[in-house]
């Protein structure tokens, strides 16, 4: 299968997740990401997440998800004559994907005005925390704070009786969505230089893309003029088959039947509770919303005398619609997930195979095969002599301190 992106070259300055994971998108989709990573290499390198070191399992976690199928190239941008050679990179490159923030990118001579400049062709891509306007322009930000809790998402689904807001469910939970954006924008911005011939600059920021995911409530906060709609919980919900129920062995099965009074018969019966499509507290919506403990109790009651083997074999002979509440650990042998393509195994080609993601996109209903992430510089020697730099000046500039 060609890919998308293949004849595309990015040239990646960025450190973390957020943006990185756009270059990865963008690998998996065919372009050459090249990376260009300070001496001591992206900090991301370094990091635990979940009790998980690096090194251990012989991976570095967080760097191969967000890292994959790139090229490594330790530049130091802070060496005299290392802007040279990056010019020289993007002579022939379509984007410049950054994280850097506005006076990093100054200070360097990077920023999108000196870049453009130099290289018309060239699509400047930025990852940032609260947008390029405002106050707040020139300040970092991470997802656990300019997502996750600026955002909104927080405060949305903490619930008033803890004493303290929830955390991300998972490690860079809302860089993975705003580099999924970013992504596209830059996609976006390719097809429009395909078309007009204008290179654009692309920004994506950790608020805005959090806020995406909470329109619904932020919109409809502000057209009601409340802080925060309403969490009503598991025992106001104005249809008992939107909700989830626990199981005889501490599972969860999750029903999302919108149309409740199409389902309501066939699940009673699926159920072994005939008698409550029949019961006047419940036969149709309005009563069911009326008497709305009397029902969820009822269910709890009766969800809780099987197993999540058997709710599987039984709610399968109905129509409506649900499925399993799942852990982590289940999804790469998720049966739809191994016929798509969502989890792949990546293959490192010494014995050692990663179970990682797939891109969120496919193409001729095909998932997009990933690629090993690089170690740190392996790619130094090669990309300066596409470059058109001799062995001796290649030896002469990590003298120099300019590549490592």
């Amino acid at each position: 299968m060609s890919r998308p992106l293949e004849g595309v070259t990015v040239v990646e300055v960025a450190m973390w997740a957020f943006v990185p994971s756009c270059g990865a998108i963008l690998a998996d989709m065919g372009a050459d990401v090249i990376k260009i990573e300070p001496p001591t290499g992206d900090p991301i390198r370094g990091l635990t997440m979940g009790g998980i070191k690096p090194g251990q399992g012989s991976f570095q976690l967080m760097w191969e998800i967000f890292n994959r199928g790139k090229r490594s190239f330790t530049l130091d941008l802070n060496v005299e004559g290392s802007l040279e050679i990056l010019d020289k990179l993007l002579a022939d490159a379509d984007v410049f994907l950054t994280s850097l923030l506005p006076p990093a990118r100054r200070k360097l001579g990077i920023d999108a005005d000196d870049l453009m400049a130099k290289h018309p062709r060239l699509i400047y891509a930025i990852g940032n925390g609260q947008g390029m306007h405002g106050p707040d322009a020139e300040k970092g930000g991470y997802d656990a704070i300019s997502y996750w809790a600026r955002g909104s998402v927080a405060a949305s689904i903490t619930p008033s009786a803890l004493p303290y807001p929830l955390g991300m469910p998972a490690s860079a939970f809302g860089d993975v969505q705003s580099g999924t954006a970013l992504a596209g924008g830059i996609s976006a911005a390719l097809f429009q230089r395909e078309r007009t011939g204008k290179a654009s600059i692309v920004d994506t920021a950790l608020l805005g893309a959090g806020m995406w995911a909470m329109q619904a409530s932020i919109c409809g906060a502000k057209l009601m003029e409340i802080e925060e709609m309403p969490q009503p919980g598991r025992l106001a919900m104005p249809n008992p088959l939107v909700n989830s129920y626990r199981t005889s062995d501490d599972r969860y099965v999750s029903l999302c039947m919108l149309q409740g009074q199409r389902y309501w018969p066939g699940l009673c019966m699926a159920i072994g509770r005939p008698d409550l499509a029949e019961d006047p507290r419940f036969a149709v919506e309005s009563n069911r919303v009326a008497n709305i403990e009397a029902c969820i109790a009822e269910l709890d009651a009766v969800f809780a005398t099987r197993t999540l083997a058997e709710w599987k074999a039984a709610l399968a002979t109905q129509s409506g619609q649900w499925d399993v509440v799942q852990k982590s650990g289940e999804l790469a042998s998720d049966p739809a997930a191994v016929a798509n393509g969502f989890a792949q195994e990546v293959d490192y080609g010494d014995g050692r195979t990663m179970t990682m993601v797939s891109a969120p996109m496919q193409f001729d209903r095909q998932y997009l095969r990933s690629r090993p992430a690089p170690e740190l510089g392996a790619d130094n020697d090669a990309v300066l002599a596409a470059l058109g730099y001799d062995e001796d000046q290649i030896i002469d500039l990590k003298v120099a301190g300019n590549v490592y």
